[in-house]
């Protein structure tokens, strides 16, 4: 089973950056498609961003389209998140999770996930 990692969180002033890292271990990288989903306080945890074994055809919520890239690094066994134009509403806790690369239509769904990192904070606040 594979383990995830998230690292890079921290707080941002409006209109900032930040870029998300998710390092996988204990089984190999390209079984997996991998997504990012963000969780603020009081709010059920939600999709962000997907990106299959292959590394094409990616897929955004539309709230963060044009801001936010995924992108990942097979010799790495990283998957990251490049956050751009970043607004409070962007708060939250962010965790990335591990399907089964067939699973990939599914990428939206919570349920499609066999894997999760422990979560890191993003506040972007004046």
């Amino acid at each position: 089973q594979v383990q995830l990692a998230e690292s890079g969180g921290g707080l941002v002033q409006p209109g900032g950056s930040l870029r998300l890292a998710c390092a996988a271990s204990g089984d190999t990288f390209s079984n997996y498609a991998m997504g990012w989903f963000r969780q603020a306080p009081g709010k059920e945890r939600k999709f962000v961003a997907a990106i299959p074994w292959s590394g094409a055809g990616t897929y955004y919520t539309d709230s963060v389209k044009g801001r936010f890239t995924i992108s990942r690094d097979s010799a790495k066994n990283t998957v990251y998140l490049q956050m751009n134009s970043l607004k409070p509403e962007d708060t939250a806790v962010y965790y990335c999770g591990a399907m089964p690369k067939d699973k990939y239509y599914y990428a939206g769904q919570i349920k499609s996930y066999v894997a999760w990192g422990q979560g890191t904070q993003v506040t972007v606040s004046s």
